[in-house]
């Protein structure tokens, strides 16, 4: 297994209410040349936890963090408008997110946990990770 020091959240950019599927989001990656869905875990608006990426391989979600970190990414992240940068998670998103976040921490005790925009110049992923995720 990897060294996993990195839990790295981020939002698919979609607007609040579009449906996007796994499928959808390895089409855009492949369409980018990458050799897949960069992110390992995809949580859609009903709270459902879909497998991505396998854990194993290196993600393709976070430019200089990929080979350590582990890539969730929840459907939204955008106000209907499609610009508006907000945080569109449903409560069964939110739950679900703190209970993969809590799953991982206790597979990999030391990973620190992050918002895509500590790494980049993006909203992405449209809420105050460090805040959500003090303790």
């Amino acid at each position: 297994m990897r060294d996993i020091k990195k839990i790295i959240i981020h939002c698919t950019a979609t607007p609040r209410g579009r449906e996007v599927t796994v499928s959808d989001i390895d089409r855009w990656h492949r369409a980018r040349g990458w050799a897949g869905i960069g992110y390992h875990y995809v949580i859609y608006p009903d709270g459902a936890i879909n497998p991505g990426r396998p854990e194993h391989k290196a993600g393709a979600h976070c430019a200089g963090h990929n080979s350590s970190s582990i890539g969730i990414v929840y459907v939204g992240g955008l106000e209907t408008d499609g610009v508006t940068p907000a945080d569109t998670r449903t409560e069964a998103q939110r739950s679900s997110i703190r209970s993969l976040v809590s799953g991982l921490r206790s597979r990999f005790p030391g990973a620190t946990i992050h918002g895509h925009n500590e790494f980049a110049a993006k909203a992405c992923p449209c809420f105050d990770v460090a805040s959500e995720f003090q303790t």
